[in-house]
């Protein structure tokens, strides 16, 4: 290559670069607010969709499935792609895609419809989800920096889980369960416009051709078994589609890990990031904490509504013990946490999980909401702790030209392990639930229905046109008890598969795994440092076996290439 020259930042670069920051922080948070505010709403609509539509029970189970299939198989392709052709351009098809989707499963007339338009969101919110947090890790350097921002970032989510029931409750109830979609539309057009006008281009400036089969292996594979994972425990695990399904996806997967391994550089996903013992930490340990503790959440949302009877709003509010702990607790570690080893303060925010599940225990089936309330907190604690740093050693294990892929592979874990744990907990909720109902005495009246009656106590269904009215009172409360032991068991074991992400985030996450990018002050700091009033420090020679991966800042427009060279500039008009 030619000789580079060496830029110094300015003043008004830095002024110039941390405008692009908080351009960027806002708009991923936008973006994370609409997804997440999405699932948590969504849930809360189902009844209603299902009355609207005249939707069968499995038709409103592929309202959320779809959307998690779709997401799950599209995060690493997403995040690859962003990596090679811009991460402002992948965003910003993603921001139309989820928009456009949002709108059609708002106008949907019939379930067929609105199951496909909500797969179509997931591949949108596979693009939001994958490449914001490599926006964030492009623009901010440094622990304490990306400690704030995704703290921030961490801290707009849990607002999201907050008030997501509460304002599904209230569009359901006061407009229609239409708006739980359509009030994406406008959240979308804000950061469509603002992403075109205010972010800035970036990619890796080595990136090879795009890796069709890597992408198609790779989707397919996770598409085909999470479906298994998903349907298996409604069709039976030895039906012949899930037997292939699991088969299919087994072989694709091991054939995706070939096509990698002899595409080497050219390949859609470093091999060599799974060598990386932080990465394996953060990756398994967020796929154990997710399938445990998400696991859980629904779990207890359905206690709620189904056992005690609260409506969706009133189950909303009283889950702000929890939500509201999260994102006070998310700013906090943003702000307090850069300075304590990554993998102390993962394994700590986990631990806490753990905890707070395992204090589901003090619930028993004459106990009122409140019972929760330490579990609520303590978890409440775990998980806003959890999120900003489990973000920065995901992005932070590679440099910025890579961090698109590396985000997407671990949002993938994230929603896989939500996919998995939901579907794998709650089949054997299910089972605990008719194993308990049918050895009572209720449940031996029934004889042969004790099965099916003890799967529709599982689901919350109505059981007044299922039993005889002479028995439904005797049945009810058979089905309270059952519902709350099945409850208390699955959820102490979700409390141990959380322990062991925790044990895994303690020993295997190390910061002198994470990427220069990911300890060294940024520009806009080094350029702070350098207008302070004080004696400039003597220099210290740069190691050439580290180099410092340097983000120019275009003055209108231009792209912004990340060359791994230490303190230039580079600008691609």
């Amino acid at each position: 290559m030619a000789a580079e020259t060496t830029v110094q930042p300015q003043a008004p670069a830095s002024s110039s670069a941390e405008r692009v920051q908080a351009w960027t922080l806002t708009i991923v948070c936008v973006t994370t607010f609409m997804l997440l505010l999405d699932v948590t709403v969504v849930n809360v609509g189902l009844p209603s969709i299902r009355d609207s539509l005249q939707a069968s029970f499995a038709d409103t189970q592929w309202v959320i499935a779809a959307y998690t299939l779709t997401m799950a198989a599209f995060l690493l392709t997403s995040g690859s792609l962003a990596d090679q052709i811009g991460r402002k351009r992948v965003f910003s098809i993603g921001v139309v895609v989820f928009t456009l989707s949002s709108l059609t499963a708002g106008m949907a007339v019939d379930p067929l419809m609105l199951d496909v338009a909500r797969g179509v969101q997931g591949v949108g919110g596979a693009m939001l989800f994958a490449v914001g947090l490599a926006l964030i890790g492009q623009e901010f350097h440094g622990a304490r920096e990306r400690g704030r921002a995704f703290g921030l970032w961490g801290s707009v989510g849990g607002l999201a889980f907050a008030f997501g029931p509460l304002i599904g409750g209230f569009l359901t109830q006061s407009l229609s369960w239409r708006w739980i979609f359509l009030v994406n539309v406008p959240i979308g057009v804000f950061a469509f416009v603002a992403t075109l006008l205010r972010l800035r281009e970036s990619r890796n400036p080595h990136a090879h051709r795009i890796d069709w089969a890597g992408m198609a292996t790779f989707g397919v594979a996770v598409g085909l078994l999470l479906f298994a994972f998903m349907a298996g425990n409604k069709l039976g695990w030895n039906c012949p589609p899930i037997v292939l399904a699991f088969g299919f996806g087994a072989a694709l997967l091991v054939a995706f890990v070939v096509i990698q391994h002899f595409k080497g550089d050219a390949a859609m996903l470093d091999l060599s990031l799974f060598r990386n013992r932080s990465f394996n930490g953060v990756a398994w340990g967020t796929f154990l904490n997710n399938a445990a503790a998400l696991s859980t959440v629904f779990l207890l949302i359905s206690y709620m509504q189904n056992v005690l009877g609260y409506s969706a709003w009133d189950t909303g509010l009283r889950f702000l013990p929890l939500t509201m702990t999260l994102f006070v607790v998310a700013v906090l570690t943003g702000r307090l946490g850069s300075g304590v080893a990554p993998g102390l303060l993962l394994g700590l925010a986990i631990g806490l999980i753990a905890v707070g599940l395992g204090l589901v225990l003090l619930v028993h089936p004459g106990s009122s909401w409140t019972a929760l309330l330490p579990s609520l907190i303590v978890t409440g604690v775990g998980m806003g702790m959890f999120n900003p740093p489990r973000a920065a050693v995901t992005v932070g294990v590679v440099g910025p030209a890579r961090a698109g892929m590396a985000s997407g592979m671990g949002q993938t874990f994230q929603q896989v392990g939500v996919a998995m744990g939901v579907s794998a907990f709650g089949a054997l909720f299910q089972s605990c639930v008719v194993s308990e109902f049918a050895h009572s005495a209720a449940g031996q009246q029934l004889g042969g229905q004790a099965d099916s009656v003890g799967r529709s106590i599982a689901a919350g269904d109505d059981l007044a046109g299922t039993v005889p009215a002479a028995q439904l009172d005797s049945v009810t409360a058979a089905g309270h008890i059952a519902f709350v032991h099945s409850l208390t068991e699955v959820v102490g074991f979700c409390a141990v598969v959380a322990a062991i992400g925790a044990a895994l985030a303690f020993t295997l996450i190390r910061r002198r795994d994470l990427h220069q990018s990911a300890l060294a002050p940024s520009v806009v700091q080094q350029t702070a440092a350098a207008a302070a009033p004080a004696p400039a420090p003597r220099q210290q020679p740069v190691p050439e076996s580290v180099p410092e991966p340097v983000v120019n800042q275009p003055a209108s427009g231009g792209l912004l290439v990340v060359e791994h060279r230490p303190d230039e500039v580079h600008q691609q008009s």
